[in-house]
Formats: structure tokens, C-alpha cells, sequence
């Protein structure tokens, strides 16, 4: 059984392959991304009662531009 380190080296592998960098970067991604980071951050902030909603929406834009065609 492969350990979580192997696991991470593999996945940093596929990362830096160049069909997996233009998927994540296309405009299907920029959808989908769309929808779960709205739904992350929407539960987050309701968890949160609001305390931390400038914080949860800065760290959503900043995934939001690692992912997608924007």
C-alpha cells in the first residue's frame, strides 16, 4: 500500500503533466470550479455566521484563479 507521501509525489506528478494543466485551465474547469467554489464558500461562511466572510471570499478568488480559463 502506497504511502501518503507517494501519494502526494504522484499527484504532484499528474499535476505538472501538460494534459492536466490545460484541463484545469479550460473553460468547462472555469465552470465546474465556478460551482464548488461557491458552494465551499457559502457553507463556510454560514459556518462561520459571517465572522470571516471577507476572508472566506478572498481565499475563494484565489483558487478560483489557480483554476479555469480566466
Amino acid at each position: 500500500m502506497a504511502g501518503l507521501g507517494d501519494l502526494a509525489g504522484k499527484a504532484q506528478q499528474l499535476l505538472q503533466s501538460d494534459k492536466v494543466r490545460k484541463s484545469l485551465h479550460s473553460t468547462q474547469a472555469e465552470g465546474v470550479s465556478d460551482k464548488l467554489l461557491d458552494a465551499a464558500a457559502g457553507t463556510a461562511k454560514k459556518i462561520s455566521g459571517g465572522k470571516h466572510d471577507e476572508a472566506i471570499e478572498n481565499a475563494r478568488n484565489r483558487a478560483d484563479e489557480a483554476v479555469g480559463d480566466r
